[in-house]
């Protein structure tokens, strides 16, 4: 193909691209302007206690009234959020829906994200497509470059139906989306400043992202995905075994240097981001204090906001587990059933770091999609986050089972959860129970695709040895 062909494709798909992208944006600011018929602001499954736009206008409301904005425990989310989109809500444009000011920062927040992902994804298409030739997969290589993951992952963002209606719905997780892409783009490029702002403010918005700090941490000192590192020291291996004996020093120098380069952890670029991160929570806590000062401090805001979804206090249905069971319970297990269900999050984050410190990215999926089914006060917005993410490993993941499954499993929950909801709020003629099941359904999906996910990428690990062992004992005998 010639060079000028090249350039023509290329154009091609970056406008095709763009439309997606434009056209994204068009659909938003089209439902922007029907909000009161679609009314998916006050959805359960659209916005939680910590999400909520309206608690958000009502917490901006004490504040300007010179009350607490936690007083009367109907706002539990950052200082930080209502001096940027407290003043948005009670401005109006005359003619113009409620909130509009909001919604538009919400649209734009949803097209940095899709870029964000769309960038982070090239770095690791790129990364990958070179550690795939260093072991001796070229055809792998050429494959993996077909589909380019960055701008897939892009799109599935922006046109997967729960980040629409997040957006529409004005929940405040695009907020926090945003920062958790931010997060790891930081992370892939390794720019500390950037990785490290993104992961304080995330967890600073919703606690969780907390558990991010393992994958980044990978990112920073191994650098992206990468095959498994024992096929680079068993290609070294085999090089050395079928050199002359003239050559064989200079191999067998050059794979100690190379298993050295594996075994050493870059530190620098770690402690650059704990350092960063470091100053940012400072900075945090500092701006959170001052607003908060006259209202009880730092104490009360961890208290009602951390607190609040440490000890699930809100009971409110939504599209976890959490509500049903809590409100089942006795008092006197309470503490101890909370102890357990935050726990299944911290027991399974060092066995997935162990396996899979070779694709930190990957892990990054994993731990977003584990705290999005075990979370205190989950939302659509979540789901909308790890979906996109996805496809950053459409090629990785292509043999994954069960994906006709698992898409008509979120297509079933999506129409099932309003349907089963309006039986038993509205109409009366069901029970918690209805709404319950979508829920118990939409955790199910999430834990299959947890599963089939891991074990797709483990897979496809195992194929690249296959490939590598044969191919170098071919060249060896």
């Amino acid at each position: 193909m010639s060079t000028k062909t090249e350039a023509t494709v290329k154009t091609k798909k970056v406008q095709w691209f763009w439309t997606w992208v434009i056209g994204s944006v068009i659909l938003r600011l089209i439902l922007v302007y029907f909000p009161k018929n679609l009314n998916l602001s006050s959805r359960p499954e659209v916005s939680t206690p910590l999400t909520s736009i309206r608690r958000l206008a009502e917490g901006y409301w004490l504040k300007q009234s010179s009350m607490s904005p936690y007083a009367g425990s109907m706002y539990h989310g950052s200082p930080l959020l209502l001096t940027l989109l407290g003043p948005l809500t009670v401005t109006k444009i005359e003619g113009q829906p409620d909130h509009l000011l909001c919604s538009l920062v919400f649209v734009m927040a949803d097209v940095v994200t899709a870029m964000l992902i769309c960038a982070a994804g090239k770095k690791l298409q790129v990364a990958y497509g070179s550690s795939l030739q260093s072991v001796g997969l070229h055809q792998l290589s050429q494959d993996s470059d077909i589909l380019p993951s960055g701008d897939f992952a892009a799109l599935v963002y922006l046109w997967n139906p729960f980040t629409i209606v997040a957006c529409v719905g004005l929940s405040t997780s695009v907020i926090e989306n945003l920062m958790i892409v931010l997060t790891l783009y930081g992370a892939c490029t390794r720019v500390a400043p950037l990785a490290a702002f993104g992961w304080v403010i995330a967890t600073h918005l919703s606690l969780y992202p907390a558990i991010l700090i393992i994958p980044v941490v990978l990112l920073f000192g191994y650098g992206p995905d990468a095959p498994p590192r024992k096929l680079f020291l068993q290609r070294k291996n085999l090089e050395v075994d079928d050199s002359n004996s003239s050559d064989r020093n200079f191999f067998e120098d050059e794979l100690v240097n190379k298993k050295r380069m594996l075994k050493v952890f870059s530190w620098r670029p770690v402690g650059l981001f704990l350092f960063w991160a470091l100053l940012w929570s400072s900075y945090v806590l500092i701006l959170c204090g001052i607003y908060v000062q006259q209202h009880g401090g730092l104490q009360e805001m961890f208290k009602r906001s951390y607190g609040f979804i440490l000890t699930i206090q809100d009971l409110s249905p939504n599209i976890g587990v959490f509500w049903y069971f809590f409100a089942e319970v006795f008092d006197f297990f309470r503490s101890f059933f909370l102890i357990v269900f935050h726990g299944n999050i911290l027991l399974l984050i060092v066995p997935l770091a162990i396996r899979l410190n070779h694709r930190p990215c990957f892990l990054a999926f994993v731990y977003i999609v584990l705290s999005s089914m075990l979370k205190s006060y989950p939302s659509v917005g979540d789901s909308a986050l790890y979906l996109g993410l996805l496809g950053l490993f459409a090629y990785e993941l292509k043999d994954m089972q069960y994906s006709f499954f698992l898409f008509s499993g979120y297509v079933g929950v999506s129409l099932f959860s309003p349907v089963m909801h309006n039986l038993w709020i509205w109409r009366g003629t069901g029970n918690a129970n209805f709404y319950f099941a979508t829920a118990i359904g939409y955790a199910f999906l999430q834990i299959i695709l947890v599963i089939e996910s891991v074990s797709a990428m483990l897979n496809h690990d195992r194929m690249l040895t296959k490939l590598t062992t044969a191919k170098l004992q071919n060249v060896k005998s």
